[in-house]
């Protein structure tokens, strides 16, 4: 790995953007995160990987806004987060092929935000903590099976599954969405309710779709 000019200029940029945020928030802890983010970033090279970074930075306004109940923050927050997920898949086509380390960087950066921002959620008493957990590991164990995969010997292709990209949209509009009602002070019971039976269904589906997609990992070669 050696340091990318356009990640050291991104990670500067989003240092300064995390460093005011934490001094206007008060939520001076989380700088040591933004300094973590930008510290990695500066060796990812790419236009479409460093919009991707932006949900990784992101996720420390999460995690405070939701512990906090600050519902307006966290709406905005979120509506950012998903532009920016909307945004680097056209980026990515815009300046270069879509790559596999982009393909890979995606879903972890989305397990970073996502788990960030359901366990404010759940901390803060807005979300049940047993749906919390099932959020976290939509995430969490694909990327073990992947890391597995890679342990003994076979490279799986990257790459996004229909119920993967589905899954991820109705967890962001649910939970966003029931931050907003929060946000508005309107009941968000209904929606709440429809997300504990909507969100272990998209996730148990996309564990299923990635099984198949993933049923013929490429070995990879033999060094020599």
């Amino acid at each position: 790995m050696r340091l990318s000019r356009g990640g050291v200029v991104a990670s500067l940029v989003y240092l300064v953007l995390g460093a005011a945020w934490a001094a206007l928030s008060g939520d001076l802890l989380f700088a040591a995160w933004f300094v973590a983010v930008a510290a990695a970033g500066a060796f990812i090279p790419g236009e479409a990987n460093q919009v991707t970074l932006a949900r990784a930075y992101l996720a420390a306004p999460a995690l405070a806004y939701a512990t906090q109940q600050q519902f307006g923050g966290l709406a905005v927050t979120i509506a950012v987060a998903s532009v920016t997920d909307l945004l680097d898949g056209t980026v990515a086509r815009r300046f270069a092929a879509p790559s596999q380390f982009g393909g890979g960087l995606d879903p972890v950066v989305d397990g970073v935000f996502t788990g960030a921002l359901v366990l404010g959620l759940a901390f803060g008493g807005t979300l049940p903590l047993w749906l919390a957990a099932v959020i976290i590991a939509r995430y969490l164990l694909p990327a073990l099976a992947g890391g597995l995969l890679l342990a003994v010997g076979r490279r799986p292709e990257l790459r996004h599954t229909l119920m993967g990209q589905v899954s991820t949209v109705l967890i962001l509009v649910l939970v966003g969405g029931v931050c907003l009602f929060k946000a508005l002070n309107q009941d968000a019971n209904g929606l709440l309710q429809a997300a504990e039976v909507v969100i272990p269904l998209a996730t148990v589906a996309t564990y299923v779709n990635l099984g198949w997609a993933l049923r013929r990992p490429v070995r990879v070669p033999e060094a020599g």
